[in-house]
Formats: structure tokens, sequence, C-alpha cells
């Protein structure tokens, strides 16, 4: 069994973007393998394609934060993730930072790709 995961925690989001470890990101954030980058936000394979790489034990799934609105995430980036056997679960980014941060605080393997709104 793999060792349980401490991603790092969000502070803090709006409209500047997120506080994350004490850190101010002005921008949308992925965050995998407890690692915090800027993501451009675009929904596609390719601009998730280290999500997709990620070796399965050291992801279990994907919280994608849409923005401000409910929306699906477009056909090829939800069949790339099938496709890659990486979970996703689609929320608003202020739900989504909330779910995450919970699985966070359990220690879980889940990365978080997060529309600033």
């Amino acid at each position: 069994m793999s060792e349980l995961r401490r991603p790092p925690a969000i502070e803090a989001f709006g409209a500047k973007g997120f506080r994350i470890e004490g850190v101010m990101y002005e921008r949308s954030v992925l965050i995998l393998r407890d690692h915090v980058s800027g993501w451009s936000g675009e929904m596609s394979p390719e601009a998730l394609s280290d999500v997709l790489a990620a070796d399965r034990a050291d992801l279990e799934f994907v919280i994608l934060g849409v923005g401000p609105n409910m929306q699906p995430p477009p056909k090829a980036l939800r069949e790339a993730m099938a496709q890659a056997g990486v979970g996703l679960e689609v929320q608003t980014t202020p739900e989504a930072v909330r779910l995450y941060n919970l699985m966070a605080q359990e220690g879980r393997r889940v990365a978080a790709a997060l529309v600033a709104v």
C-alpha cells in the first residue's frame, strides 16, 4: 500500500486567485503530487497532460473546479481521464476547494485543477 499524501491546503480564494500554504497564486492552479503550479484553466487533455501521465499510485482522482457556474468539461477531457483510469469529480470552484481541502486533510491522493473565480 502506498503512503498517504499530505497535499497543501487552500487557505483562501477569490477574484485574485488562491492562497495556498501562505503563497498567493493570481491565476488558475493545478495541485498534483503535493506541488502547486499555475494552470491555464483550459479544460483539455493537453492542458492537463501532467495529470494524465501521473502514476496511479500517486493519484486517486482529480477534482476539477470549473469556475463560478457549473458546466461539464469537454467530452475529450472526460474520455482522456477515463482512458487513463483517473477519476474525475467536477464542481464549481468554491465547492471544489472545499472538497479538495477535506480530502487533503484526510491525506488522500487527490489532485485539483481549479479555475480562478
